[in-house]
């Protein structure tokens, strides 16, 4: 089995540098495709109290007998949980639903810049709910350089990761320098480019680069296998999804081989600057508020 190998956040914890994501995995088929994760290896589960199938994540890592300790959880705070009391119950409202007292990582989803008093009142919760320790790390996502000064200026805890979009056609180098220069890990969602990407208003697919084909045939790997070793290469957490058995077991295969520096710069060089999903500004409580159930 793989042994993936470890960050270590700003506070002292390890946490798997690849980890399995379930965004978009419907309820009914999150359990299968996490017990398949985790027979394949994956060690740490990224899910959201928004993405509706953190019961299914919990489910799964029950059935699979494997040690708690041996399983990094990470779950995220939905804007429509926003507020200091608000976020602590929404701590509970997950704990619950994965079936833990103790969370690994818990992140604010978004940075709510509409209504920013919000999101600092929730960070704040998430701070004490670090003291307590019902959590062992906490974090952001979809934070910009903007949102993270603010975050930081008014909050004691440094995030210990920002979950953003990365990859090659969108690398938000300014987002990752900060992070890197305040210590904050930057993690990848849609790492692959996946469904979440268009140019010129086309759907446009970095599994068909030339650049990244080329390289991926050079290797004998495929290009997703390529693109998730970039990411690690470069110090970034990843978290790729599937519900394919094979597929998730051929994106934790991403470490028998290492990408030259003239790959690595090549793949680099594909960046359009051009964002795949929505801009962080566009999400306010008005456009995206649902209820997270609390069963």
């Amino acid at each position: 089995m793989t042994t993936v190998p470890l960050l270590t956040l700003n506070n002292g914890v390890d946490m798997p540098a690849l980890g399995f994501g379930v965004f978009q995995t419907p309820p009914d088929e999150t359990r299968t495709a996490v017990e398949a994760a985790l027979a394949a290896g994956y060690r740490h589960i990224d899910t959201a109290a928004a993405y509706g199938n953190e019961r299914g994540v919990g489910d799964a890592v029950t059935a699979a007998g494997i040690d708690r300790s041996e399983v990094f959880l990470e779950t995220k705070i939905w804007i429509s949980d926003y507020g200091y009391e608000q976020t602590l119950h929404g701590f509970d409202k997950s704990a619950r639903k994965l079936g833990v007292d103790q969370i690994d990582l818990l992140i604010l989803h978004q940075a709510l810049p509409s209504d920013f008093d919000k999101t600092l009142q929730a960070y704040r919760a998430l701070e004490t709910l670090l003291a307590d320790g019902k959590v062992r790390a906490i974090g952001v996502s979809n934070f910009m350089v903007d949102h993270l000064t603010a975050l930081l200026d008014q909050t004691t805890v440094v995030p210990a990761v920002n979950q953003i979009e990365v990859h090659p056609y969108f690398a938000q180098r300014e987002v990752q320098d900060f992070g890197a220069q305040h210590g904050i890990l930057t993690q990848a969602w849609s790492p692959i480019g996946g469904i979440t990407f268009y140019r010129d208003g086309e759907h446009t697919s970095t599994l068909q680069d030339p650049v990244i084909a080329e390289i991926a045939a050079a290797h004998g790997k495929t290009p997703a296998q390529v693109m998730l070793r970039w990411h690690l290469q470069q110090g970034r957490s990843a978290i790729p999804k599937s519900t394919k058995p094979a597929r998730i077991a051929e994106n934790l295969d991403v470490f028998g081989f290492e990408l030259t520096a003239d790959q690595l710069s090549a793949i680099d060089a594909l960046d359009t600057g051009k964002r795949g999903g929505p801009e962080p500004a566009v999400v306010t409580l008005e456009n995206f508020h649902r209820d997270i159930p609390e069963a």
